[in-house]
């Protein structure tokens, strides 16, 4: 069986030199971290997790709460956060472990699955944050993070959803834009915060906005975006750009479009959100959410607590960038 004191001969390091290389420390510098995990990885070297556990007191397991219904894994924006989390989780010898509703086949709470699976820490990426059970394993001894969501004394790693409405909207102005409609998301704290950056962006360029151009949907959900783009290009006095609320959705607001005898950009205009890969396909004007940024920031922050369980809850705000696809027509 392969040992750290064969790693430490390959690499021609001390044997603590090795150990710390593992698991991460700070005095030991990148290269040589690196040049220990290939060494490692060419012998096959594997950590007895158990052992571990009992010297660190650490499992070396952290847990990911991803209760989304309506899309689950599919959602692209969600998924490639998961994935930048877990590459991130990983580079530190941590292993992912996905908390649900149940131990056994027997329905459990969020945090007594927690507690059964004796996590090191919990990152909650999306979920029904109005669930008590959400408020009990966020208010409980185990360190949290919450991803694009804002709980009470509880850390946490946002886009910036102000900016990325902003940026939309002054966009659509510089392209002649004076009637601009926004099918928004589901109500969370995400949600309000682009409400409010909608309408300051439209106040503060002297765009009203009348409340029929306001509609509230649901993220991810092409039947419900069609309906409420029918909606709107039914007024009296439609609006001449829709702003859907993610790339996904606007699928359903095209088709209503579409069904009309109507297209993009002619004869009305459309933005989305997020920047998946699909809305690059198909030249949306969009706003990206740096996912990258978002899941591998979330992973360090819960290390971070883990580490140093007395630190302040703060919260780390990733930027965005406008993508100026073909879906807004210059008018005026």
């Amino acid at each position: 069986m392969i040992s750290i004191k064969d790693i430490a001969k390959e690499c021609g390091v001390s044997v603590a030199t090795v150990s710390k290389a593992l698991n991460d420390h700070d005095d030991i510098s990148q290269a040589t971290k690196e040049k220990v995990r290939k060494a490692a990885s060419k012998l096959g070297y594997t950590t007895n997790v158990a052992a571990r556990a009992l010297k660190t007191n650490k499992t070396y397991n952290l847990g990911i709460l991803f209760a989304d219904e309506r899309a689950g894994l599919s959602h692209e924006y969600f998924s490639m956060i998961l994935e930048s989390f877990q590459r991130e989780a990983e580079k530190h010898g941590y292993d992912i472990t996905f908390i649900n509703h149940a131990i056994a086949g027997k329905k459990t709470t969020y945090l007594k699955h927690v507690e059964y699976r004796n996590l090191d820490g919990v990152a909650i990426m999306t979920a029904d944050f109005d669930d008590p059970e959400i408020k009990e394993l966020a208010e409980s001894s185990y360190p949290v993070v919450a991803i694009d969501y804002v709980l009470d004394d509880c850390a946490a790693v946002l886009s910036d959803n102000t900016r990325g409405l902003e940026e939309i909207v002054k966009y659509a102005y510089r392209m002649g834009h004076r009637k601009i409609a926004f099918i928004h998301g589901d109500h969370t704290s995400v949600t309000t915060e682009r409400i409010r950056s909608f309408r300051g962006a439209c106040a503060l360029l002297g765009i009203e906005v009348p409340e029929e151009y306001v509609l509230a949907g649901h993220y991810h959900d092409i039947k419900d975006c069609s309906d409420k783009t029918g909606k709107l290009l039914d007024l009296k006095d439609p609006p001449t750009m829709i702003i859907f609320p993610d790339d996904y959705s606007y699928i359903g607001g095209m088709e209503a479009i579409n069904s009309r005898g109507l297209n993009v950009p002619d004869d009305i205009s459309a933005a989305g959100y997020d920047g998946i890969n699909m809305a690059k396909i198909m030249n949306l004007t969009t706003y990206e959410q740096d996912t990258t940024q978002l899941g591998q920031l979330a992973a360090r922050k819960l290390l971070q607590l883990i580490n140093e369980p007395d630190l302040p809850a703060e919260r780390v705000i990733v930027s965005g960038k406008m993508i100026e696809g073909k879906t807004v027509k210059k008018i005026g």
